[in-house]
């Protein structure tokens, strides 16, 4: 680690600084912790897909996740994040959190440096990887005070991956080493595909050749007023038109064959083994696990749980990974930022009603017109998956590496 007055004088400060730390009340479990900081809402998103990216790999990985926002409301129990406040940057708050956790590897995000954090993380070996390097928040006011603290905190990192050119210009002049600084893009949650029967895809493409599909995925009882009356309009222009329905819940089955049956519709229940005929409306994919199957044969996918309040939304990465585009709802507060990101290139566009969701439906049937969204969708996608697989390798390496050092 590089010698410096500064980084001396800033750690004799901050070892005086703040009350007394208060251990993390949660057990640090067993087997492999990373330690990872989001700086913002949106990367803590990516970094809980990032887990679940490793937990395939290596099962019984554990990731503590310190951000600069409050921890989900709406957030399952359980799983392999750990929610932690962030300790104080002060010597002994992160000796506390640090020898508490005993992180393998330290995966911070973006910038805001904590130079007493990052420093005691290196002291104790523990390998440091920034990513995501954003110029924009890797100026901080105490630099000014201590003038090479940034060359020393920088140089406790074992790889930076900056998410642009600028960036990269950035870390380097704050004192980075060139031999350990690469530009990679940005770091956003990438979008895996999902399984599905072959066969079932094949004897459905037959089945469905040359007609208009979407899918109204995920879907409330209570918006189903809206997505029926929105196919009834669309296939008023495009007869042979099919909705393709999956409950957010398949007990809701029945209530919706109901509804289906009261208002007259043609349909077939996919639970019961049935297949649709050229006379078929709609198709109620009543199961669970085959998403895979209806991204494929779908178009364009229209995310339910978006028109009701408390719902909250549900995951736009799913269609964008199957070359699906994507419309949804206002009520998409769990995943504003993916759906944001799809939104502004194109990929995803906003319904509220009725008659936004079947205009919406009726201009993207031209299969140029889903084609060009969906592209969009991929795209957005991939390049967050590209920069994700880096990242995976990366710590994952780290981690053998230390496995057979053990």
């Amino acid at each position: 680690m590089t010698r410096s007055l500064s980084l001396a004088a800033y750690l004799a400060y901050a070892r005086r600084a703040g009350p007394s730390p208060t251990p993390p009340e949660t057990p640090r479990p067993d087997g492999a912790v990373i330690w990872a900081h989001a700086v913002d809402a949106a990367r803590a998103d990516t970094l809980v897909h990032l887990a679940k990216r490793l937990t395939q790999t290596r099962p019984g990985l554990h990731m503590v996740l310190t951000a600069s926002v409050p921890e989900p409301r709406r957030r399952r129990a359980g799983g392999t994040v750990i929610w932690q406040a962030l300790p104080e940057d002060n010597v002994p708050a992160a000796d506390a959190f640090l020898d508490h956790w005993r992180p393998d590897i330290c995966l911070w995000t973006g910038g805001d440096l904590k130079p007493a954090l990052m420093v005691c993380a290196a002291r104790k070996d523990i390998p440091l990887y920034l990513v995501d390097a954003d110029e924009t928040l890797l100026e901080r006011p105490v630099w000014r005070w201590f003038p090479d603290l940034p060359r020393a905190v920088l140089g406790s990192f074992t790889e930076i991956l900056a998410r642009s050119e600028a960036a990269a210009r950035q870390v380097r002049r704050l004192g980075a080493s060139e031999r350990i600084v690469s530009v990679t893009g940005p770091f956003q949650e990438g979008a895996l595909t999902l399984p599905f029967n072959p066969s079932d895809r094949e004897e459905m493409a037959v089945l469905l050749l040359g007609r208009p599909v979407w899918l109204a995925a995920m879907v409330q009882v209570d918006e189903l007023d809206t997505i029926l009356a929105a196919h009834r309009e669309a296939s008023r222009v495009a007869h042979r038109c099919l909705l393709v329905i999956v409950p957010d819940d398949p007990a809701d089955s029945l209530n919706i064959r109901g509804r289906l049956d009261s208002e007259g519709w043609r349909y077939v229940t996919w639970s019961e083994g049935e297949m649709p005929s050229e006379a078929t409306q709609i198709v109620l994919a009543d199961t669970r696990g085959e998403m895979g199957l209806w991204y494929r044969l779908a178009p364009i996918t229209f995310m339910g749980s978006s028109l009701v309040s408390g719902e909250y939304g549900r995951d736009p990465n799913e269609p964008a990974a199957h070359g699906s585009a994507i419309l949804y709802g206002p009520n998409v507060a769990r995943y504003l930022h993916r759906y944001s990101r799809y939104a502004e290139a194109g990929a995803a566009r906003i319904v509220r009603d009725t008659d936004t969701l079947s205009g919406a439906v009726q201009r993207l049937m031209p299969p140029d017109q889903s084609a060009a969204m969906a592209h969009a969708a991929w795209d957005v996608a991939s390049k967050g998956a590209a920069v994700t697989d880096q990242i995976v390798d990366m710590l994952l390496d780290r981690l053998d590496r230390q496995d057979a050092a053990r």
